[in-house]
């Protein structure tokens, strides 16, 4: 009998049920714990836009007036007798020779580059694509102005035109004033400016109160007239109003 065949049985025709195969453990890696400390560090690191904890300045130490200013050496007492510069050797005097230095001037160089401070690099600005560097202090682009002594102050042209203004204005009143005591010219209170106000307001409304009582169809002369007549009135009380409105001293002709 070939043991690849089933053996022959009548229960082998029943069909059966196809048993799935149990699936294998799934894959996890040794590693996923490392990654995942790693991205979280990561991500933290990026959450903030700067250090995570910056010291926050006290109130007390404001910015104050004046504090940034560059502050000059004192004032030297300047002498003309002193000398500025060494006397004139004699003939008679001779340098002295043979003198000479065990000083090594290439580990002294060598250790004043290494130790030395690096030099700033030169403020400088590209003005087109090409790339033409040009200085940035002569470029008027830094506002060095701010530095001045007289930043900030009304320049003296100003205050004198200001002056000018002023005196001119006290002359026109001055002479106003001249004008009117000669004309005999009387100040109206402001009592009186009210009273008058009102009393034009109250005339209005009456010629208001009048065109709006006009009939709808105007088909008379009279009836024209009539119209033309109110409006004309009504146009200058409104006229008379917003003067007095529009100025608060007003001098009337002294007739009395």
């Amino acid at each position: 009998m070939d043991p690849t065949c089933p053996s022959e049985c009548i229960y082998n025709l029943i069909p059966s049920d196809l048993k799935e195969p149990p699936q294998p453990p799934r894959y996890i890696s040794i590693f996923k714990a490392t990654v995942k400390d790693d991205m979280q560090k990561a991500k933290t690191a990026m959450k903030t836009m700067g250090p995570a904890k910056v010291e926050v300045p006290s109130p007390k130490d404001f910015l104050k007036k004046h504090s940034k200013e560059k502050t000059l050496p004192p004032k030297k007492k300047f002498d003309r007798n002193m000398p500025k510069k060494p006397a004139v050797p004699l003939k008679t005097d001779h340098p002295v020779m043979g003198i000479q230095s065990g000083k090594n001037f290439i580990n002294t160089n060598a250790a004043d580059v290494i130790m030395g401070v690096a030099k700033k690099p030169k403020p400088i600005y590209v003005d087109k694509r090409t790339g033409d560097k040009h200085d940035l202090e002569p470029s008027g682009l830094v506002p060095k102005y701010i530095n001045k002594k007289d930043y900030g102050v009304t320049p003296e042209y100003i205050c004198k035109r200001n002056e000018e203004i002023k005196k001119a204005q006290e002359d026109y009143d001055r002479y106003i004033q001249e004008n009117l005591k000669k004309a005999a010219m009387k100040r109206l209170s402001d009592e009186e400016r009210e009273a008058v106000l009102q009393g034009l307001k109250k005339n209005w409304e009456e010629v208001h109160k009048e065109f709006q009582s006009l009939s709808v169809f105007i088909d008379s002369i009279p009836k024209k007239i009539r119209k033309q007549r109110l409006e004309e009135e009504m146009k200058q009380l409104e006229h008379d109003i917003g003067i007095i409105e529009k100025h608060k001293i007003i001098y009337i002709a002294n007739n009395a």
